[in-house]
């Protein structure tokens, strides 16, 4: 019997169906893919902020309140820094700078990021594997007027202000998936995928990019489920509407199948977009129209049930109508 369920995550939106979809499902049944098209080297750290915000949030340490980074936290090394006269754009607290020490000495000594991924959320008490896209560097570059920007320049220092002409992967032609991705693809168990409600372009792109993942994917013969991380024509978090729209596409949940480019069987919309509806089914993607918003954990649960019926009810006959 197919089990085993995939999930393809990126930063704070992700990470919250992530969360629930942990409580539903035993560690054996389910695995967490993570962009790391967000990674970067900053004060000599190299720090991956969603694997980091997927391993605070499922642990519980994340600062809820903030949307990243950890609960509790004290910020002494930042005001060092600033008034040093250092770059101080980019915050990392207290708590936070053990996660980019031991990464960056584990990579250092040559331990693919993999394992060193398995290792710290085993030490955070995640009994669900975290597997990040691919060992090999992956960087999301966006073109503005103001010249090629890597991601958390643009989506840190520069508050995601500049106008995007477009996105790139640098790297991603030489990457290969990471060992527990590729294990993944090879399975025969394999029930579903789901995209978590992450940016298109920013988060989930990345590991589709990644050569032999989405053709990995379709190969699996499972259902591909996406939740939208589009309310009516805006993002709850982060710049998915507006890069849409600075990319000449019209806002929207019928945008965001379209993108994907006949990757999903189905789409789970908030109520917002339930005149969507239809054009989904028009497109050969099952809508489920629901309250797309995660205010709280019951929230979490409750659309992680709901993304999972969806998926069984996308079962193989179903598929094979496609």
């Amino acid at each position: 019997m197919k089990s085993h369920i995939i999930a393809l995550c990126g930063g704070v939106g992700g990470a919250k169906l992530a969360f629930g979809l942990t409580r539903l499902l035993a560690p054996q049944d389910l695995t967490i893919v993570v962009n790391t098209g967000d990674d970067f080297e900053h004060l000599g750290l190299s720090v991956s902020p969603d694997i980091d915000t997927v391993a605070y949030t499922l642990s519980d340490l994340a600062d809820r309140e903030r949307g990243w980074g950890r609960k509790d936290e004290t910020w002494n090394f930042m005001a060092a820094l600033s008034a040093l006269g250092a770059e101080d754009w980019f915050n990392l607290g207290d708590r936070d700078l053990a996660m980019h020490v031991e990464r960056t000495r584990r990579l250092a000594a040559g331990e693919p990021l993999s394992r060193i991924t398995a290792d710290l959320t085993a030490a955070l008490g995640i009994g669900h594997p975290v597997v990040p896209m691919s060992d090999q560097p992956v960087r999301t570059v966006l073109t503005t007027a103001g010249g090629d920007m890597a991601f958390q320049t643009y989506f840190v220092r520069e508050r995601c202000q500049p106008v995007v002409s477009a996105v790139r992967y640098d790297g991603a032609a030489k990457a290969r998936p990471s060992p527990a991705l590729a294990a993944l693809l090879a399975r025969k168990d394999i029930a579903a995928v789901v995209l978590c409600p992450s940016n298109p372009y920013l988060s989930i792109d990345p590991i589709l990019v990644v050569p032999g993942v989405r053709a990995g994917l379709l190969a699996l013969g499972a259902p591909i489920v996406a939740v939208s991380p589009i309310i009516g024509d805006a993002a709850l978090k982060g710049p998915a509407a507006k890069l849409m729209a600075e990319l000449g596409v019209a806002p929207g949940v019928i945008a965001l199948a379209q993108h994907y480019d006949g990757l999903l069987h189905g789409l789970v919309i908030d109520h917002a977009n339930a005149a969507d509806a239809e054009a989904l089914r028009a497109l050969g993607v099952r809508p489920f129209v629901t309250d797309a918003v995660m205010h709280a954990d019951e929230d979490r649960l409750r659309l992680a049930r709901e993304t999972l019926s969806l998926a069984a009810d996308l079962a193989q006959p179903a598929l094979e109508h496609r």
